[in-house]
């Protein structure tokens, strides 16, 4: 079960999402470090106080076009493994995040404009770069794809499926920083009905409990934020699942 601590960024500084509700984040304070948002000291706490090798890090000011973050960027993907989300729908954006040093390219759901345009990143980056978000709220799909918007987790992987794709990210915005749960539910749906991707459950995890839970469901890891923060998931409980 990959754990995969998560820093979301937002003018420079690492922030405490909360149910998707952006205007809100504020700066993170956090048990392992990185107080007052600083990103590369967060990054180096979850590596040498959880032993997390891997990162998920979403800049916020791109996914909305108003502005981006690629300094920091590029500072945390020298220190670990990083899949950045910044907002990516069409290749040259993409390979300058590779360019940058990140692991892998996230295209989320929130930003894609279509399947064509999942089928030209698949086609120009190198094999096994990219990786798909399905970006929810409330279970709904977030896109400015009048098809994909609206629809239902399983629908968007059916639709946007492809030989490529490896891996895919299952966000469910509402649940982020919420304390709800995450929806082992709908990670069970999706991996019966596609077993070869790799999913990664984002959204709501709350304790070593959940992640069992997302395990046994077919998740091949999750994103985890929050409990990482508030010591509730801490270097015991993932030495435990190791």
């Amino acid at each position: 079960m990959r754990v995969v601590g998560v820093i979301d960024l937002k003018a420079g500084a690492a922030v405490h999402a909360v149910r998707g509700e952006r205007e809100r984040y504020r700066p993170v304070s956090s048990v392992i470090g990185g107080d007052d948002g600083d990103a590369l000291a967060l990054a180096r706490g979850f590596r040498a106080e959880l032993g997390l090798d891997e990162l998920y890090v979403a800049d916020l000011d791109a996914i909305v076009a108003d502005g981006e973050n690629s300094a920091t960027i590029a500072v945390l993907a020298r220190e670990t493994r990083v899949m950045v989300d910044a907002g990516v729908s069409e290749p040259a954006r993409a390979r300058a995040l590779l360019e940058l040093g990140a692991h892998r390219v996230i295209v989320g759901t929130e930003t894609l404009t279509g399947p064509d345009a999942l089928d030209r990143l698949l086609a120009e980056l190198p094999d096994g770069a990219l990786v798909l978000s399905v970006d929810l709220r409330e279970g709904r799909v977030l896109s400015p794809d009048a098809q994909l918007a609206g629809s239902s987790g399983l629908d968007a992987v059916a639709r946007l499926h492809r030989a490529g794709l490896r891996e895919a990210i299952v966000l469910d915005l509402a649940r982020v920083g919420s304390g709800a749960g995450p929806d082992v539910a709908l990670i069970a749906e999706i991996h019966a009905a596609f077993p070869d991707l790799q999913l990664l459950a984002g959204g709501g995890v709350r304790t070593v409990d959940d992640l069992r839970a997302l395990d046994a469901a077919g998740a091949a890891g999750a994103l985890v934020a929050t409990a990482l923060h508030s010591g509730v998931i801490g270097s015991r409980e993932l030495a435990q699942l190791r």
